[in-house]
């Protein structure tokens, strides 16, 4: 499994449709997700856009981990309050979503994923 790009649309019909419920969070994902917001320009993200895509790989059965594009998706990426990129959204199934910023190493996003998302304590 490879990570998957998002437009607005795909985001509002497979994520949250947070124009019809904007107080509300309401995950619409059969699996817990991630939510990369890069831009192609942008050094940092460049550097997390592998250790991604071996995640996907190694979570396949367990998580979905998106790219939005913060220059074609502005919108989507204002609606979230993104200022600075990488920004990592973690989506668990139940609960609200957490944000991280940064080109954070692959021990930390692997941490972040099996505590947040998979609710695994070590």
């Amino acid at each position: 499994m490879k990570t998957v790009k998002l437009t607005e649309k795909d985001f509002l019909a497979k994520v949250a449709d947070y124009k019809a419920n904007p107080r509300e969070w309401i995950y619409l994902g059969e699996k817990p997700a991630i939510i990369d917001f890069y831009a192609d320009w942008c050094g940092p993200c460049k550097m997390i856009a592998p250790i991604l895509e071996e995640l996907a790989d190694e979570y396949s059965e367990d998580i979905v981990i998106y790219k939005v594009d913060t220059e074609t998706e502005q919108e989507l990426a204002a609606a979230f309050g993104i200022r600075s990129i990488p920004s990592i959204l973690f989506i668990p199934m139940k609960g609200s979503p957490q944000m991280a910023q940064g080109a954070l190493p692959k021990a930390t996003l692997k941490e972040a994923i099996d505590e947040i998302l998979l609710g695994k304590k070590n």
